[in-house]
């Protein structure tokens, strides 16, 4: 991975997100990170990518809203300027929300609110970066576990997550030509305060989960922030249109 790269990470201030960046710039891999409401955090974040390395640079979006890419898509020019660049080289498609329905508790208006952000917001603002995105430039997409195996109260979020798998593998057939790599990483449960803190802050989910999983324990943020990292990177070039399941061995 050159120094100097530019990527943009979309719910860059938390969670995966943020581990993401943070491993980026110790790679010497400058970023533009995303941020929905909480501008405090990502400024925090945007500190610690200096300290790592590399300089970031923060800017609101809410990938639920496809009305707002080219206003965001503006700013990004203006940002990118600010780095002394026209275009960046890598995109993470991480933004998302969670969803605890089931069958009989999900509304259309749920079910809507996932696919504009998870799906829809996914396909249109690559679409919508494209022409900002250097050829031979890589993306990845955030998938989840529960797009291989099921588990209650996931109804929504599950089958939207592996339709996000199919779209990368369209995404990566029609980028080729510009040699763009696209793939899919796909994290089982994560401590962060997603969900609700779920995983991170209840005994008795944190404990199943590390019961179903071979490793022993819950993912962390830094299990899978250098996974996206390293996909990014020369290392992972020939490595396209592909699923990596990072759940310590989840359900296997």
């Amino acid at each position: 991975m050159s120094k100097g790269k530019i990527a943009i990470v979309t719910g860059g201030s938390r969670g995966i997100g943020r581990s993401t960046v943070l491993c980026l710039a110790r790679r010497g891999v400058r970023s533009i990170l995303t941020f929905n409401t909480n501008q405090a955090e990502a400024d925090k974040v945007v500190a610690l990518a200096a300290e790592a390395g590399a300089p970031a640079l923060a800017l609101q979006l809410d990938v639920g809203d496809v009305a707002a890419f080219d206003g965001f898509a503006g700013r990004l020019q203006a940002a990118l300027a600010q780095m002394g660049a026209e275009r960046f080289d890598y995109l993470v498609n991480n933004a998302g929300t969670s969803s605890a329905a089931s069958l009989e508790s999900i509304t259309p208006a749920e079910m809507d609110g996932l696919y504009s952000v998870h799906f829809k917001g996914v396909l249109f603002l690559t679409q919508r970066l494209l022409p900002l995105i250097n050829d031979g430039g890589r993306i990845v997409n955030i998938s989840s576990g529960l797009a291989r195996f099921a588990s209650r109260n996931r109804i929504g979020y599950g089958p939207i997550k592996a339709a996000v798998e199919s779209l990368t593998r369209y995404m990566a057939l029609e980028l080729g030509p510009r040699r763009i790599a696209v793939n899919v990483v796909a994290p089982g449960p994560i401590a962060t305060d997603f969900s609700g803190g779920m995983v991170r802050d209840n005994p008795q989910v944190n404990r199943m989960i590390a019961e179903n999983t071979a490793l022993g324990r819950a993912g962390e943020p830094e299990d899978v922030g250098p996974v996206i990292a390293g996909l990014l990177s020369d290392d992972f070039g020939w490595v396209n249109a592909q699923r990596i399941e990072v759940a310590g061995g989840m359900q296997i």
